[in-house]
């Protein structure tokens, strides 16, 4: 498959008039709400084919986003609980050379042989730290997994630096642990 979208990558400035980087720029200044809207623009404005306006569409709302801009892009509008974010990889980071921070759009994942803390800026005022603990009894703080379903066994809800106190490092480290 990779194969046939290079190819059509390829013949794109002789089918279309324009190079997928022309296209992208050409696309980069409009706003549409749906893929359709914008395979339609092409479709009409610019006389291209549905399969090139599709393949057009869809390559240039992929994100080339670097680690950093995925977790700048989560902390927009939320600046206060980035202390949070970079205390709570301090610690985990402390656990073990084998620790890897893996950024996503909405979240970061810290794996370990499997992934073993989520963390989520969920409100302005909220970051909500995944745990995975099999088998360990949720209590008020240490909670149900809630909107992380079963990438998660149990959820802490962190509205302050503070709250990353030694319970809360200590179930970080028992996840960290039944990771290997």
């Amino acid at each position: 498959m990779e194969k046939a979208l290079q190819t059509m990558i390829d013949n794109m400035p002789e089918k279309t008039g324009k190079s997928l980087e022309q296209w992208k720029s050409i696309l980069s200044k409009k706003a549409f709400a749906k893929h359709s809207e914008g395979v339609n623009f092409l479709k009409k404005e610019h006389g291209v084919t549905h399969g090139f306006a599709n393949t057009i569409v869809t390559l240039s709302k992929e994100e080339n986003n670097t680690p950093e801009d995925l977790v700048s892009n989560q902390y927009k509008g939320k600046e206060s609980l980035f202390p949070i974010y970079e205390k709570i990889l301090a610690t985990v980071k402390t656990f073990g050379t084998d620790v890897t921070i893996t950024p996503k759009k909405t979240s970061v994942s810290v794996i370990r042989k499997r992934q073993f803390v989520l963390i989520k800026p969920a409100t302005k005022t909220r970051i909500d730290l995944g745990l995975k603990l099999p088998e360990k009894l949720t209590t008020d703080r240490l909670g149900n997994s809630g909107p992380f379903g079963t990438m998660c066994t149990h959820r802490v809800q962190i509205t302050s630096i503070d709250n990353i106190d030694d319970e809360l490092i200590e179930w970080m480290k028992e996840a960290y642990i039944k990771a290997e």
